[in-house]
């Protein structure tokens, strides 16, 4: 062939020269369809194209910046400020900043020893969260009593006043297990309850 001898030109064959010829990636959503969807009514295919419904993925935008009230009331409030310290770091989850007031949360972390006391504020602060809104038992204390269990000043369970959807069990829990908690409510949020 010589070097001003033009190639033929051929018609282009969608099948031939642009299907088969599509990278394929391991990256979900962009070379073959999602084995397993990471929220229930979302589908991402080749074509990137996204199935859902609105509340699904409102769901899914309230599952990960969840922003979280502290009630620290005993030494399991000292783990729940190392959780949000640099080393374990839940900036990660989109919990950027403790709010002071109810009114800009959407997370009670009730951490430590509830007593009747301190029941009626607790109750209070939980009924000026604007709705959705999520609590956390973080602690023996704050989730049966703790070894206080026996005496006459302090709550059985913060349960008994506000309705809890994690415990985070320990005495105090570590960092890590408050972060495991958060991880267990970011799912439970994304699937809408």
């Amino acid at each position: 062939m010589a070097i001003d001898e033009k190639v033929p030109a051929r018609p282009i064959d969608f099948e031939e020269d642009v299907i088969q010829r599509r990278p394929v990636t391991t990256q979900t959503g962009l070379g073959s369809a999602d084995p397993t969807s990471p929220t229930p009514g979302v589908l991402a295919n080749d074509d990137n194209i996204v199935f859902t419904t609105v509340s699904n993925l409102v769901n899914w935008a309230r599952s990960r910046s969840p922003w979280p009230l502290g009630y620290g009331l005993a030494c399991c409030a000292i783990e729940m400020m190392a959780a949000s310290m640099s080393h374990h770091d839940t900036a990660r989850f989109g919990m950027e900043v403790f709010r002071s007031s109810p009114r800009q949360a959407d997370v009670m972390i009730v951490a430590g020893t509830v007593t009747h006391k301190m029941a009626p504020r607790l109750r209070r602060l939980y009924e000026q969260m604007p709705e959705p809104k999520w609590v956390i038992a973080m602690g023996n204390c704050a989730s049966s009593g703790g070894e206080f269990w026996d005496s006459y000043a302090t709550l059985q369970g913060v349960d008994t006043i506000v309705p809890v959807d994690v415990y985070v069990a320990g005495c105090p829990p570590r960092p890590e297990a408050l972060l495991e908690g958060l991880l267990r409510l970011r799912e439970k949020i994304a699937k809408g309850g």
